[in-house]
């Protein structure tokens, strides 16, 4: 199973299950991650917590996987497909809470933005590689990343690429709390313990009535950002990064922090 489900006492837990690749998105984690949110819905929990297994969240694309043959339009249908673990998160109607340590990458990144809560680990680390290796960002983060840091540092974010700790990340306003290394879930959980206990109804309408603000043009954002993934799919910079990626896992063996996310 690429991701764990458990349900307990109206808390459900969902674990990224890839620790061999240290949780790199596939097509079947994208699946498995879908269904467990909806799952959860289902069982009516009261409040997600989504981690990762190993030594990380979950460090972007899987690279080691071959390039999807592909037209436009199939592009089109296997990024808006990644899409909808954002719209689920979004659909869900109590807390879904981040449970972030080591790489929080491309696609892991913005499964923990996504999220209404984040718990990083002392050792976490954020980031959006994808311009670096000639892609685009997708889940809504050019709508939700602004929203969260203003644009100036969201475009330094995305246009330079570069990794945040966690205690940055958490200056900027992307993390909610910064703990001790290994005690992240810990901490999640006693969050969702607190969350389980608060009137369902009023709490699901605070999720809402903030979501409803924010997200006016969240689909806009995540059609705009369909297209642009198609175009970068269809480049020869992507191609660049792919063989960039290689050189450098085999002259300094692999490195999780290069992800293709589109």
């Amino acid at each position: 199973m690429t991701v764990d489900y458990q349900y307990e006492n109206g808390i459900a837990c969902l674990h990224l299950n890839r620790p061999h690749r240290l949780n790199a998105v596939v097509p079947e984690l994208t699946e498995a991650l879908i269904d467990g949110l909806r799952r959860a819905g289902g069982d009516g929990a009261a409040v997600v917590v989504v981690a990762g297994r190993g030594r990380a969240f979950c460090a972007g694309h899987d690279l080691r996987e071959p390039t999807p043959e592909e037209d436009p339009l199939g592009t089109r249908a296997r990024v808006d497909r990644l899409q909808d673990v954002t719209r689920e998160i979004r659909r869900f109607p109590g807390p879904v809470i981040a449970a972030v340590h080591g790489y929080a990458l491309g696609a892991g990144c913005e499964f923990a933005l996504a999220c209404d809560l984040v718990v990083a680990a002392e050792d976490a680390s954020f980031g959006f590689p994808e311009v670096g290796v000639g892609l685009s960002v997708t889940g809504g983060i050019s709508r939700l990343l602004p929203l969260a840091v203003g644009p100036m540092r969201a475009k330094e974010a995305l246009m330079l690429g570069d990794r945040l700790d966690a205690e940055t990340a958490s200056g900027l306003g992307l993390v909610n709390r910064v703990v001790p290394a290994g005690t992240h879930e810990a901490a999640a959980r006693e969050l969702a313990e607190r969350l389980r206990e608060r009137p369902r109804t009023a709490l699901a309408l605070a999720k809402r009535v903030l979501d409803s603000g924010m997200d006016h043009t969240l689909e806009q954002a995540m059609s705009v950002e369909l297209d642009h993934a198609v175009t970068t799919r269809f480049t020869s910079e992507s191609d660049v990064g792919r063989q960039e990626f290689e050189r450098r896992r085999a002259d300094t063996g692999s490195d999780p922090g290069r992800v293709r996310h589109e």
